[in-house]
């Protein structure tokens, strides 16, 4: 897969427009409500499994335990099943950065380094280069599940995709028609989203709205350090909650073998160098005093997760860090591309691709481990201005918002590493690919629901053991 844009870089505005209606002979915009069928299908179950091989044993009960909490819960654990599912499908060919694993709990308020509350994507840990659609899909089909777990009509289900389909393929037609610089610059500020949308909002919807963005202002870094640390006789240090919170110091089989509390300290001195000098100085401010492993989402679960709690002045000078993993993203296996280095490059340099603010304190490293594996890592900032929506508590009509939101969005990010004037050419004027993608999201939400179904008998047989925490 070439990277986004780079063939279709060299060919005038016109060419480029050719070149994505073209595209609709390679995979007609009808065809793709079609979700695939056959024998050949990858078992789900096997899919899942062979991610839980690579990490850490104990902690894949809670994996499997988190998904089988609601259909919902399993799709957001399900990013590798339905990347299966996609590879084998007629495709545009029209490549961007994916984020990889767009279901709406992926968008998010997030604060921008210069303070200001701004709507994007949050998750990359999936990040690829890949055809648009495949964005476009999972996130569409993340609306039909949420809005069956509301117990919506499939007409309200269907009217939330359309909608979230037709403000993607509708906001690319715009960036086909912006300059370069400018489609880069663009944001969509918290604020200012807000008052767009208020005349299509009831007034119980703006209040929310209104509240959600003020509760985003309080999810500081500081706030995640009162929930997260304690004072000690040492100082502020991590508060245990094991399995979930494990302190370093209680994992070691001798606590007195410092080895992985070196590795450790190793991992943030080599993630240092991968920040500009004016951050790297920064840092330097900040000295590490405590680190524990951390079991964070859903899919996630089971990867090797620290959080690094490091103080500046004093125990009321904090900074937390999180460094996550990244292993192979689930689309490698379908997109042909060349293998990275480093998957925590790949993760950081596709959020700082497509992600229009991000955190100061993104960057990657290289570990060797205990066991002699080499692991790779992306570091970031725990927690830092962070609205996370709350589908379970939409209506119809708030979900609809929620589900524009989010098309705008992605549409952003894919206008800024893919070719929009294409993308929209592929696309058109009419609602063609929207209806697609509504028949599409109806049959994916079924797939999800047998998928999950599989899960919870393979955890009722003991295939699969699953823990709820």
């Amino acid at each position: 897969m070439t990277a986004p844009s780079d063939f279709t870089a060299s060919l005038s505005a016109a060419g480029r427009a050719a070149y994505g209606r073209n595209a609709r002979k390679r995979a007609p915009r009808a065809r793709q409500a079609r979700i695939g069928t056959g024998p050949d299908r990858a078992d789900a179950i096997e899919v899942i499994e062979r991610q839980s091989a690579t990490r850490v044993p104990e902690l894949v009960p809670i994996r499997y335990g988190r998904m089988l909490e609601s259909p919902f819960r399993f799709y957001r654990g399900a990013a590798a099943i339905m990347a299966a599912d996609l590879g084998p499908l007629p495709n545009s060919g029209l490549t961007v950065q994916l984020c990889g694993d767009a279901h709406l709990l992926n968008f998010r308020l997030l604060a921008s380094p210069e303070r200001r509350l701004v709507f994007d994507i949050n998750d990359f840990d999936e990040t690829l280069p890949g055809p648009f659609e495949w964005d476009v899909k999972r996130l569409a089909a993340s609306f039909a599940i949420a809005g069956r777990a509301n117990g919506f009509s499939v007409g309200e289900q269907d009217e939330a995709v359309l909608t979230c389909v037709r403000a993607y393929r509708q906001r690319i037609r715009e960036f086909a028609g912006m300059r370069t610089l400018d489609i880069w610059y663009a944001q969509d500020d918290a604020d200012r989203t807000r008052e767009l949308m208020a005349h299509s909002m009831s007034k119980q919807a703006r209040r929310r709205t209104a509240e959600a963005t003020a509760r985003a202002r309080t999810r500081t870094y500081l706030q995640a350090v009162g929930k997260l640390t304690r004072i000690t006789e040492e100082g502020r240090r991590i508060a245990p909650d094991p399995p979930l919170i494990t302190p370093l110091q209680d994992l070691l089989t001798d606590p007195s073998d410092d080895a992985q509390e070196k590795e450790l300290h190793g991992l943030l001195e080599d993630y240092a160098h991968t920040l500009s000098s004016e951050r790297r100085r920064l840092l330097r401010h900040y000295r590490l005093v405590d680190m524990a492993r951390k079991v964070v989402g859903v899919g996630s679960v089971g990867t090797r997760c620290w959080i690094l709690l490091l103080l500046g002045r004093d125990d009321d000078d904090p900074l937390l860090l999180q460094a996550k993993e990244a292993q192979e993203s689930v689309l490698a296996a379908h997109t042909g591309g060349a293998p990275y280095d480093n998957q925590g490059r790949r993760v950081v340099t596709g959020q700082r691709l497509i992600q229009t603010t991000s955190d100061i304190f993104l960057g990657w490293t290289h570990v060797v481990g205990l066991d002699g594996h080499g692991r790779d890592f992306y570091v970031r900032q725990l927690r830092d201005w962070k609205g996370i929506a709350r589908p379970d508590t939409m209506d119809p009509g708030l979900l609809r918002l929620f589900g524009q939101l989010c098309g705008a969005s992605l549409a952003r990010a894919h206008a800024r590493s893919g070719d929009p004037i294409a993308i929209a050419a592929y696309l058109g004027g009419s609602d063609r690919f929207d209806r697609a993608l509504t028949v599409f999201a109806q049959a994916y939400a079924d797939r999800n629901e047998h998928d999950f179904e599989t899960l919870a008998a393979a955890a009722r047989s003991g295939r699969v053991r699953a823990e709820s925490r």
